[in-house]
């Protein structure tokens, strides 16, 4: 199984992953970004201004949490902020036809409270300017968003072992059916 954490930057995904992964037996976390990484590195040629626009990184990112998730055996804890609906969809797709559960999680926060959260980020300082900018992205994005997942977090008041437990009490028995062997009809 998947446990996808989507939603602004700001709103305490990668925090919540992290506290995620050690309340989930069997879970890993998994960073799509590095699949970006490589792309950025080996298409450097290419005319692209974040490597989610490139579509060889939307193919990529199932198939490589496809042999991850195989070659481990773990379910596995993603964050990757995606607000390009297409980008979703062919994603979500690309998971589905590995037959990987996927449990779409939002996260949200109140704009005000992101724009603080953003600007006292200490473990990614350079990135601040880039995260404000893309709020506005974010809000419009927001009604498809909320549609798309399986469940709302909004984290304004919340700290972040109370989102974590509330990703892990809905996952967790996702989990156990996601695991448990498939009957022959």
């Amino acid at each position: 199984m998947i446990i996808w954490l989507n939603g602004a930057f700001g709103a305490g995904k990668t925090s919540t992953a992290a506290e995620l992964a050690g309340m989930l037996p069997g879970a890993r976390q998994f960073d799509p970004e590095w699949v970006g990484y490589m792309l950025r590195a080996n298409l450097a040629d290419q005319d692209f201004t974040d490597f989610q626009q490139l579509p060889p990184w939307r193919t990529l990112v199932p198939v490589v949490m496809a042999e991850v998730a195989r070659l481990t055996g773990q379910h596995l804890i993603t964050v990757q902020t995606v607000l390009v609906e297409t980008y979703w969809r062919e994603l979500r797709a690309g998971l589905d036809a590995h037959s990987l559960e996927v449990f779409h999680v939002l996260l949200h926060a109140d704009p005000a409270v992101l724009a603080a959260r953003i600007r006292t980020d200490q473990a990614d300082p350079g990135a601040c300017q880039w995260r404000l900018d893309h709020l506005e992205q974010f809000a419009a994005a927001r009604p498809w968003l909320e549609a798309a997942a399986d469940l709302v977090v909004d984290s304004t008041a919340l700290s972040v072992a109370e989102a974590a437990r509330m990703v892990a009490d809905a996952a967790l028995p996702l989990m156990r059916l996601a695991a448990a062997p498939q009957l022959a009809d």
